[in-house]
């Protein structure tokens, strides 16, 4: 008996570093509230996701993809994307295989308007009744058949007090001269219409060519205020004090702020886009059953947390949202009282030919720089 203890001991020693410190952070959970197969031990999952978008262990966090690694025995390859039209482009092009994706509400209904998903087992994930009614049977996916939300956010300004007078509440400010080469927008398209759309009282979904013209005709004249346009690289701006006012998501100021306390966020008065990023599996994924062990293990309760408390993004998860210790429980930026709340309008599919139309307007933007 004292023989099997030592061995048991030693199994128990040399298992310990590889599931916490090899992975240098915590690297598994408690209590999963699924029961997960390793019959799919070996292989490997492609997980293409938004960056700085998942807790990765950092500063003794729960490393997400190595606990789901340990658990399962699957191999993660995760690789990150910017934008959603990035995204799209590298799904479209075939190039890479990937069997799980997290893009937003309108890319998915592009998505799958072409096609370009395929329908979850949701008979395998047993964690789906956690997510809050409110986020189902959305306008992209009404019959909720193929994506299961990730999170819920709202675009914002974010300013340094330092460099800008009084408080801000209009996205007006970002056309201020006062602050020429101080001012950063986005890096896409579609974020940075929606901000000139807003000021001048455009619908963001309009398929009127004129009004894509008109907010376009805004965005040009921005052009000589702007320092630059950005997507991730608004953190090293913001946090670092090199710029004065710059547009992102409320969950992304809640880690700037974190390093830079002189910043300090608003909705615009005039309105702002909300959105939802969900998990999908494309239509040539290469790996489904991991995909739906994957996706129903972003759902357990103490992944959630640890996602919503890292990437700091409102969760449609109610075993986060109804959690009393969950760092940001009733967090008035990340769940602002509706009352006061400025007019939000979710972003969709649009017609092919007005996107390409404004696609080309984007082209004219960035040329008349």
């Amino acid at each position: 008996m004292k023989k099997i203890l030592s061995v048991m001991l030693v199994i128990l020693m040399a298992a310990v570093p590889l599931t916490f410190s090899a992975c240098g952070a915590n690297a598994a959970i408690e209590e999963p509230r699924a029961v997960y197969t390793r019959d799919y031990a070996g292989t490997t999952l492609n997980v293409f996701n938004w960056g700085v978008y998942i807790s990765d262990g950092s500063e003794g966090t729960l490393n997400v993809n190595k606990a789901f690694e340990n658990l399962t025995g699957i191999h993660v390859n995760y690789t990150t994307f910017e934008s959603n039209e990035a995204m799209y482009a590298k799904l479209k092009s075939g190039a890479v295989s990937y069997d799980v994706v997290i893009p937003s509400d309108y890319m998915i209904e592009r998505l799958i308007s072409e096609d370009m998903v395929q329908p979850l087992d949701f008979s395998k994930l047993t964690n789906y009744d956690l997510i809050d009614d409110s986020y189902k049977g959305v306008f992209y996916d009404p019959d909720n058949r193929y994506s299961v939300p990730y999170n819920v956010g709202m675009v914002g300004l974010i300013y340094n007090t330092t460099m800008v007078e009084g408080t801000p509440d209009s996205w007006a400010v970002m056309w201020d001269e006062k602050y020429a080469d101080q001012i950063l927008t986005f890096d896409n398209p579609r974020d940075a219409f929606a901000i000139a759309q807003f000021l001048i009282g455009v619908d963001v979904n309009s398929e009127n060519k004129a009004d894509w013209d008109a907010a376009a005709d805004k965005l040009k004249e921005q052009n000589k205020v702007l320092q630059g346009r950005v997507m991730d690289q608004v953190f090293a701006k913001m946090e670092g004090g090199n710029a004065a006012i710059a547009p992102y998501y409320a969950g992304d100021y809640l880690v700037m702020v974190e390093n830079n306390e002189d910043l300090a966020f608003c909705y615009p008065k005039e309105g702002t886009n909300i959105f939802m990023d969900a998990a999908c599996v494309p239509k040539n994924a290469q790996n489904y059953e991991a995909a739906m062990l994957y996706i129903n293990f972003l759902m357990e309760p103490e992944v959630a947390l640890a996602n919503a408390e890292y990437i700091c993004y409102a969760s449609p998860n109610t075993a986060v949202i109804n959690n009393p210790e969950y760092e940001y429980y009733e967090n008035e930026i990340l769940y602002p009282d509706p009352e006061t709340l400025p007019p939000t309008e979710y972003f969709h599919d649009i017609d092919p030919e007005i996107r390409s139309y404004y696609e080309k307007l984007w082209e004219s933007v960035l040329l008349a720089d």
